[in-house]
């Protein structure tokens, strides 16, 4: 069973739908699917392009496709663009 960390993610429009991707330089790729509140995508709230941090774990339910999973009662953190940033930036740091 994988752990909950942090991540930095964000919605993206995917095949005429918003969906929610990981950002580019952590531990897992960002075209793994992100499960979590719909109100994440929800546009007229958060703009697509919109950051968030999360605590996520990998899973893949009944061994089907591997995604990320996001409790959908956690607080909901948007994060700036300096504040993604700068997330990552100290992310990069710790995993070198």
């Amino acid at each position: 069973m994988t752990a909950y960390r942090q991540m930095a993610v964000q919605s993206v429009e995917w095949n005429g739908q918003v969906a929610i991707y990981p950002l580019p330089g952590q531990a897992y790729s960002t075209d793994l699917p992100v499960q979590c509140s719909r109100r994440l995508s929800d546009t007229s709230v958060y703009p697509v392009g919109t950051c968030f941090l999360v605590d996520a774990k990998l899973t893949d339910r009944m061994g089907g496709p591997q995604y990320l999973y996001v409790w959908h009662g956690d607080a909901i953190k948007v994060l700036s663009d300096k504040e993604a940033e700068v997330f990552l930036g100290a992310y990069r740091r710790v995993r070198l």
